[in-house]
């Protein structure tokens, strides 16, 4: 056995031990691969998850033996929490699937690997190379809606636990095989799981940043700008065109993006050419071809940093749209209103040196021979209700893929091998190995 610093004893795993989980892992890399297309195929869109959630519900049943939990995420007991985002939707086909393994020394070194199960949507999927949800596999890359981002990671996280089963092996420590809904909206799913009491002493994300270790992400809030193109007159109401005018609310929205990049900064993102970027995702404006429009709205998210809050950016970019339009000739009777729905999400900073990222760095210095490289991350994850309300380490470290959230997004099948070792790597090191009889 090793002590981590802060006290923290992990197993030493003996070599003819991983390397006959290892080869467990290569032998069933064909029926890893066949899950992974599986997994694909469905269309588990944010609010659709329920189907997919179903399918690996079955798998953790019958393939693994574990105990399943299978609930949705209930709005009522979160909405008050500081980590909740609120919504404008409902979670009645969004179920959280949790697969438990209950090891005899229980909470001592217990480990969560979890992903979220939702994608984002595919349009436009005639721009597609296949078809989004019918996985093809060209030059050692699975090509799917969801297959990087992050059904890739989700196939590692089965399959190292899997393996050292198959191996005859189970983990002293508690495990939990967690799969959350939402995660593209809000992080309600991983909230609700954590509020519900599925804890332990550690967590692991797939996210798939190219089997890099993320050590801090921004927040993010999403928000939408409502405007109208009506002044009124002393001969009447007047109009111009909504179209036309959105032109101006964008110009305005990317002048603040502009003033927030020169004058917010932190360390962690110093490698970032701007990583309080806005994304401008909604444009509606119209409904007629011989009308002129007159109301419209935009929605987007802006990110924030360690050192700010989502509350803070929410009052800046309220008090700068009055400011802005207050001047307005044509907006100045009726300023646009800022509503905010969606991503609630603070910033967060990972500390690299705690007793879990040591067993990470061993783990993947064990299947790679190499060091693994630390990033920040442009954009949030579950990560961090771990670390801002749990008081757990929690690391985000999965496969390399491409084109998240684009046409053709893509997982590196090799890397989705090498990650499924390096998480099986870890289950022994951090729980612990004990022969099934």
């Amino acid at each position: 056995m090793d002590t981590c610093e802060g006290g923290t004893v992990v197993a030493t795993i003996a070599d003819e031990v991983m390397t006959h989980i290892e080869k467990e892992i290569d032998a069933s890399w064909e029926d890893e691969v066949a899950f992974l297309k599986d997994l694909v195929r469905y269309p588990s869109i944010s609010g659709e998850e329920k189907p997919a959630q179903k399918m690996i519900a079955n798998y953790l049943e019958k393939e693994l033996d574990m105990k399943v939990d299978r609930f949705q995420p209930n709005i009522d007991k979160i909405k008050n929490h500081p980590g909740f985002s609120p919504v404008e939707w409902d979670y009645e086909n969004s179920d959280i699937v949790i697969g438990q393994h209950f090891g005899e020394e229980q909470e001592k070194n217990s480990l969560i690997l979890q992903g979220h199960t939702d994608v984002v949507s595919p349009e436009p999927v005639g721009l597609w190379s296949s078809p989004p949800y019918e996985p093809v596999v060209t030059d050692g890359k699975l090509y799917g809606r969801g297959a990087a981002d992050m059904k890739g990671g989700l196939a590692a996280m089965i399959f190292a636990y899997r393996a050292i089963v198959r191996a005859g092996f189970e983990p002293k420590s508690n495990v939990m095989l967690q799969f959350v809904p939402d995660e593209e909206r809000t992080g309600n799913g991983a909230l609700a799981a954590l509020h519900e009491g599925y804890t332990a002493k550690g967590a692991l994300i797939p996210e798939p940043f190219g089997m890099k270790a993320a050590v801090a992400q921004v927040g993010s809030l999403w928000f939408r700008v409502k405007f109208r193109t009506v002044k009124k007159t002393e001969h009447g109401n007047v109009q111009a065109n909504a179209i036309e005018k959105s032109q101006q609310v964008i110009a305005a929205l990317k002048n603040f993006e502009k003033q927030l990049s020169e004058s917010v900064t932190h360390p962690a993102f110093a490698d970032q050419d701007n990583p309080l970027d806005m994304n401008l995702g909604v444009l509606e404006v119209g409904d007629f071809e011989s009308n002129e429009p007159v109301t419209g709205k935009i929605e987007g998210r802006i990110a924030l940093l360690p050192n700010e809050t989502v509350n803070e950016r929410k009052g800046q970019l309220r008090e700068y749209i009055q400011r802005t339009f207050a001047k307005d000739d044509w907006f100045n009777d009726q300023l646009p209103e800022v509503e905010f729905y969606g991503f609630h999400a603070e910033a967060t900073v990972s500390d690299d040196q705690t007793p879990l990222f040591k067993v990470l760095d061993a783990s993947h210095e064990a299947v790679t021979g190499t060091y693994p490289e630390r990033r920040s991350l442009p954009s949030t994850t579950d990560a961090r209700f771990f670390h801002l309300y749990y008081d757990m380490d929690a690391i985000c470290y999965g496969p390399d893929g491409g084109n998240f959230h684009e046409i053709d997004e893509w997982v590196d099948l090799e890397s989705v091998k090498k990650v499924t070792k390096v998480y099986a790597y870890m289950l022994a090191s951090w729980s612990g190995l004990k022969r099934i009889k």
